[in-house]
């Protein structure tokens, strides 16, 4: 009987590995590439999966000091600023305790304006650290309201407000805010306060414009409009919110930016960096700056335009209210009552090899987001469109037909006004 119960067991134990060795098995997706389409993380273009793959070298040689000066310098490009950009081993997350960390001190008081899911978890980043986040509710379906900010502001007579904190890009619902107004508020308020951003979702996606718009610390992280897999934080500061950090009282180490600014100097950082995420991070600066900036804003704009005429040809609604709000990085689409955004998610998974992202939080299974950033292209939205499409027929969603054709006459046009262009310039 013990032999027995010892094979039995051994038995069990090797069915329970086989079980988790298939679990565990990655990329076992069907025939044909996974249509990853959630607003992030993005497509990781070829290009930059194979220098992800170049051997590692000394981060203290001066091999590393020639790729490190020049990601430093082309990732101001993106941001649009000739100030720094702290680049850190990190997720975007991370880069929102940098910023904050670096900025502030424990105690300061921060106005936060509540455009979704990340808004609010910013936020309880913020009372976790120690800082005291006034929090202007908002609706899940709107952008940040710049005359609030400028009401409030105004109120704070004793400028006990240090810095105001929103999010460009809400990739939780599709919204994006006007920066330029919320500076517009804060200068009309003639009131001090930093200015901090997240564009974790619209950097080289959406335009954004660190030094004309007047930011003092940028928020992003390195898996969506960037391409590449998740893994590397940014930090871009103005000179304000350097001279800001020499008076900061958090305890800092890892975070600090002086210490790394430092190091940049000559291409390095003071601790180990992620260098093969940073041979990625060059491969993708330089396919972005081949397009142009104008270029990749006008391709995610077009594509943005396309899947929103393709959710109006469905009959189905777009969670973000205001078309001036509208998100070029990903669309969030509301369900019918008594339709359930997940189960529609669950289904084009196993019939279509497609991932579309869930709502969060408040929005949980009453929409589902289109993310359209990165790279991508024509065909590839048509393809994503197509898949939607048929899992609504699939699961029995009310909804029009039509919405891959509405979106195939935007780009149509589109093209035939680029081949019109290019014709007049020859």
């Amino acid at each position: 009987m013990t032999n027995l119960f010892r094979q039995a067991r051994a038995a069990a134990w090797a069915l329970s590995l086989l079980r988790a060795i298939a679990m565990l098995k990655l990329n076992s997706h069907p025939a044909g590439r996974h249509f990853l389409q959630i607003p992030g993380p993005t497509n990781v273009p070829d290009g930059v999966l194979r220098a992800i793959d170049y051997p590692t070298i000394d981060h203290r040689g001066p091999e590393f000091a020639v790729l490190g000066k020049k990601v430093l310098a082309e990732i101001r490009q993106v941001f649009q600023t000739r100030q720094p950009v702290v680049i850190y081993p990190s997720s975007g997350t991370g880069a929102w305790e940098a910023a904050l960390a670096n900025a502030l001190s424990p105690g300061d008081v921060v106005l936060m304006y509540e455009t979704g899911h990340f808004a609010s978890l910013w936020k309880k980043m913020a009372e976790n650290l120690g800082l005291k986040p006034e929090f202007i509710a908002g609706d899940w379906r709107s952008g940040v309201d710049a005359a609030q900010i400028e009401a409030r502001l105004a109120q704070d007579k004793a400028r006990a407000i240090k810095a105001v904190c929103v999010v460009h890009n809400e990739t939780s619902t599709g919204v994006t805010s006007d920066i330029p107004a919320v500076r517009c508020a804060i200068d009309n308020a003639k009131h001090p306060a930093l200015l901090l951003v997240d564009t974790i979702s619209s950097l080289a996606s959406i335009d954004y414009r660190h030094d004309e718009w007047g930011v003092d610390v940028t928020v992003a992280g390195s898996q969506k409009g960037l391409m590449l897999p998740p893994g590397l934080g940014f930090n871009a500061v103005s000179e304000k919110a350097v001279a800001a950090a020499k008076d900061s009282k958090f305890p800092r180490s890892y975070w600090r930016w002086d210490d790394i600014i430092e190091a940049n100097k000559g291409g390095y950082w003071h601790y180990t960096p992620s260098t093969n995420l940073l041979y990625g991070l060059s491969a993708a600066l330089d396919q972005l700056l081949a397009e142009g900036l104008l270029n990749v804003f006008a391709r995610h704009r077009r594509h943005g335009d396309a899947t929103r005429a393709a959710v109006r040809a469905w009959g189905l609604e777009i969670l973000c209210r205001n078309p001036a709000e509208y998100s070029d990085s990903l669309t969030a689409v509301m369900m019918p009552e008594g339709s359930d955004a997940d189960a529609l998610r669950a289904l084009i998974l196993e019939k279509f090899n497609m991932s579309l992202g869930t709502g969060l939080s408040k929005v949980k299974g009453k929409v589902f987001r289109i993310g359209h950033l990165g790279d991508f292209n024509d065909l590839t939205l048509l393809g994503t469109l197509a898949g939607v499409e048929m899992g609504l027929a699939l699961a029995k969603v009310p909804h029009r037909v039509g919405g891959v054709q509405a979106a195939m006459g935007v780009l149509a046009a589109c093209a035939a006004g680029r081949a019109a262009e290019l014709a007049r310039a020859a």
